[in-house]
Formats: C-alpha cells, sequence, structure tokens
C-alpha cells in the first residue's frame, strides 16, 4: 500500500494544511499526518493538545491517520514504511527550504522522495506563523482555521 507522510509543527493547523491533507487523502490509500514536537519553535500549543486538535480537523477523511512524534522524521518513515512525503510549497522562499530537506530526507531514508503541493490559491497566503500574529494581536483568524481549532483559539 502507498503510504504518505505530511509532517510539520501545526502550530495550530490551518485550512491551507488542512487542504494539502484533503488533497492528498484523494490521491494516496493512507496520509499520515505527523506532528512534531518541536520544542524549540516554542509552540502555542503543546503536542498533545495539536496532535488533538489535527485530528479533530481530520475527523472526516477515514484514511487519514495522525500522530505526534519527537524523533527525528527519517525513523518515522523507515518504522512505518512510508512511501513518500508530502510538503506544502508557497513562495521560492518555501521551495528552496523544502529541496534542502528533500535531499536531506532522502538520503536519510534511503531514498523516499519528497512531493511538493502548491497551495490553493485560497489559502497561499495562511501560515501558522500569521495565525498565531493575528490571534495574539486580538484578531479575528476564525476564516483561516478548522473549526476546533477557532474553539480552541477562543478558549485560551
Amino acid at each position: 500500500m502507498t503510504s504518505v507522510i505530511y509532517p510539520g509543527t501545526f502550530d495550530p493547523i490551518t485550512n491551507g494544511h488542512l487542504d494539502i491533507i484533503a488533497r492528498s487523502a484523494v490521491i494516496f490509500p493512507k496520509v499520515f499526518v505527523a506532528v512534531a514536537n518541536s520544542p524549540s519553535k516554542k509552540p502555542l500549543f503543546s503536542l498533545e493538545e495539536r496532535v488533538e486538535l489535527v485530528r479533530q480537523s481530520v475527523a472526516h477523511l477515514p484514511n487519514v491517520e495522525v500522530f505526534g512524534f519527537s524523533d527525528l522524521l527519517a525513523n518515522e518513515i523507515k518504522a512505518k514504511k512510508i512511501t513518500a512525503i508530502i510538503r506544502g510549497v508557497r513562495t521560492t522562499t518555501d521551495f528552496e527550504y523544502e529541496l534542502q530537506l528533500a535531499a536531506l530526507n532522502r538520503l536519510l531514508t534511503d531514498g523516499v522522495d519528497s512531493l511538493f503541493f502548491p497551495p490553493t490559491e485560497k489559502w497561499a497566503f495562511v501560515s501558522s506563523t500569521i495565525v498565531r500574529e493575528i490571534y495574539l494581536h486580538h484578531g479575528d483568524v476564525k476564516e483561516l482555521v478548522p473549526e476546533a481549532v477557532y474553539l480552541a483559539l477562543k478558549a485560551r
């Protein structure tokens, strides 16, 4: 079975992320969403909260499985026998960074390739960083995030 992995910090998951997950779920029989611990990024939500928010956001997609990890992504890829890595790429800056990661991941995983998904135009400007900034400045992020994230932000 072809399985792909979409790794990220997802702090928080946005509608742009969700769009890439949904599009991947149409193409591939199994999509793993790997929520990275990433403590150095000082996330707004804990790993457990982010995993739960992603799970709630993808509950309508039966072939998507969500898990949190603190290990090297390459180890998770090997353990789950992943065949490709999904990455969203909004800009040329994203592409340059992702190209470096793709080469490293290919080396560390004995050849697993990365597939780059451009965003749907509607979500091309959305990032977790932008969502956090809007939220921290008391702006409305309702249209940018799944309902579960919006409710979690409101409850904070």
